[in-house]
């Protein structure tokens, strides 16, 4: 997780997986469409024991029972009478989207709210923030190559990326929120390559994109729950929009804070949100991701700070998770 750690919120909704399976001896169970589940996952502990917390301080909130499949501890339960499981997703890229598929696997999970920490990249951002990204990037999907021994500052480039750049470059003219790729370094980036259901071929996805119902919520949200505010009662800064990037990285380092804030306009940085994005963009599962600011990225001056801040941070995060889980569960219920 990070840039951080994550908390992770997966509701069900009114639909189940979009992807049919092909000969019933296989793959993972169905469910009923009337099934609607909520997970509420965590990336690491710091998170999940403020997403704990704030529901053992709910009327309402209750644990039924708890499961534990392949090592991943599932306790389950009601919100507002919706059903929810709550999980750990663990650290970084590759244990988010495998414990994320798994949870879409085992339960009727059709919406996800993911919360957790991150850095912060956005200089206005400090410690206790909060930001909710629109799209969601991946910032280390990338090629490494030698420098040109005849043309200093230049890098012997692949022909395949190459040709990956001139397709890069034609997109910007259409999509604004594609990335303004350039090098870090040796650093090239390059995007993830993504294949669904209906689709012949992989397409390079250059972000995934946030469901706007549950941004839309977020906003409303904002406005019907109490001010967040640090622990010494100083108001945060919430910021709704925008972008984030995920990578399995963590980031303390100002040059290349700097670089995504020029490459990806980024927000935050962490290490599972795009990951939990891709999942649910190939399983048609609403999602959204709420991340508070535990460090500055590297933009701090001396050491990251990111141990002090963390439980704090997942704190304030706590908090527009329940209200935006409120706004769900009114939606639900309509």
């Amino acid at each position: 997780m990070r840039k951080v750690v994550s908390f992770l919120v997966l509701i069900c909704s009114t639909y189940v997986f979009a992807n049919p399976i092909i000969d019933e001896k296989y793959g993972p169970k169905t469910f009923p469409d009337q099934e609607k589940w909520t997970a509420v996952v965590a990336a690491y502990a710091p998170e999940i024991e403020a997403i704990d917390q704030a529901f053992e301080k709910l009327e309402g909130a209750q644990i039924e029972q708890t499961l534990t499949i392949k090592g991943v501890k599932y306790q389950l339960g009601h919100f507002k009478g919706e059903p929810i499981v709550i999980f750990t997703t663990g650290i970084s890229v590759p244990n988010a989207a495998m414990t994320m598929q798994m949870a879409l696997d085992y339960f009727p999970i059709d919406r996800v709210v993911m919360m957790g920490i991150a850095g912060g990249v956005n200089p206005v951002f400090q410690p206790g923030d909060i930001a909710v990204p629109e799209r969601w990037y991946f910032h280390d999907e990338s090629v490494y190559v030698n420098p040109n021994s005849e043309k200093p500052d230049e890098y012997v480039l692949p022909d395949y990326y190459e040709n990956a750049l001139k397709r890069y470059e034609q997109r910007r003219e259409d999509d604004p929120n594609a990335p303004a790729y350039e090098n870090f370094g040796f650093v090239h980036p390059e995007e993830m390559s993504v294949i669904k259901q209906g689709w012949e071929e992989p397409k390079q996805m250059p972000y995934f994109t946030v469901t706007p119902e549950l941004i839309e919520l977020t906003q409303k949200a904002l406005s019907t729950i109490d001010p967040i505010k640090m622990p010494s009662g100083q108001a945060i800064n919430i910021k709704v929009g925008g972008n984030g990037v995920t990578g399995s990285v963590f980031l303390d380092n100002a040059e290349y804070r700097q670089w995504q804030q020029r490459v990806y306009q980024a927000q935050v940085a962490e290490m599972e949100s795009a990951a939990i994005g891709q999942v649910c963009f190939v399983n048609e599962v609403d999602w959204i991701v709420i991340r508070s600011i535990s460090d500055l990225a590297g933009g701090q001056q001396g050491k990251n700070e990111e141990n002090v801040f963390d439980a704090i941070a997942s704190g304030t995060g706590a908090q527009l998770l329940i209200g935006l889980l409120e706004q769900i569960v009114q939606v639900q219920t309509q």
